[in-house]
């Protein structure tokens, strides 16, 4: 007798953590559920066509050094075909170091030159930063006149030396910008003067650019990336 009451609590304990583990599976789907629904609606507003989300200073001046990594992979198709002794139209390196000219030089580090290093310097910020990164726009122009004097002629090694020379130099410039300098910029100037800033900043693109400015400087480069031969992004997949 004592063995069939054993069983039966046994069995009974058995029903009961079923029967338990049903119901918190049934409240967790629940759960899950209505918390996706709520994130839905919290994290994922219904876009109706005319509204854009606001780009940030930080955002708008990293999305342009996507710009600058293209075109450094344009300089380092260049300088390779120049090393290897493969054909090279020269007007593709003018073209490139064009865009950088006018898009980089004469337009992204002028306002990190107008706006965000003078906001650092005053807040007593990242000072060394500040004036390597100074100096590295000043050097860089003075290479992008030189890239641009000997691309008007045949291809030599020293223009890929110059090509080389500015690329090692600007990935890991921009690189520091953002993991180090924009985050110390958007501290000091605290959010709201950070979110005017960024209007302010797609003002003068607009200025400078026309109303699709980035979008058309992102056709530009991808004109030149294909007329190398390297637009494909597969292409870059370790085998």
């Amino acid at each position: 007798m004592s063995s069939r009451r054993d069983e039966t609590a046994t069995q009974e304990r058995r029903n009961f953590l079923r029967a338990a583990a049903s119901t918190a599976a049934i409240a967790f789907a629940g759960g899950c559920a209505s918390t996706k629904a709520a994130g839905a609606s919290m994290y994922e507003p219904v876009a109706d066509g005319n509204d854009e989300a606001e780009v940030t200073p930080g955002e708008d001046l990293m999305q342009e050094h996507g710009v600058l990594e293209r075109i450094l992979l344009i300089y380092d198709e260049c300088a390779r075909r120049i090393e290897s002794g493969q054909k090279l139209d020269s007007a593709v390196i003018a073209n490139a170091a064009g865009l950088i000219r006018r898009f980089v030089e004469d337009y992204h580090e002028k306002l990190e030159e107008e706006f965000v290093f003078p906001k650092l310097r005053a807040a007593q910020r990242e000072g060394e930063l500040v004036a390597v990164l100074a100096r590295q726009h000043v050097r860089g122009r003075a290479v992008t006149d030189a890239i641009v004097e000997l691309a008007t002629g045949k291809p030599t090694p020293e223009l890929a030396h110059l090509l080389r020379s500015f690329a090692r130099m600007y990935r890991p410039h921009a690189a520091r910008e953002e993991t180090v300098l924009l985050p110390a910029f958007r501290q000091v100037v605290g959010g709201k003067v950070y979110l005017e800033l960024g209007e302010w900043f797609e003002a003068r693109e607009r200025q400078l650019f026309g109303e699709r400015g980035f979008e058309n400087t992102v056709i530009e480069v991808s004109r030149l990336e294909k007329s190398i031969g390297i637009e494909d992004l597969a292409s870059f997949t370790p085998s």
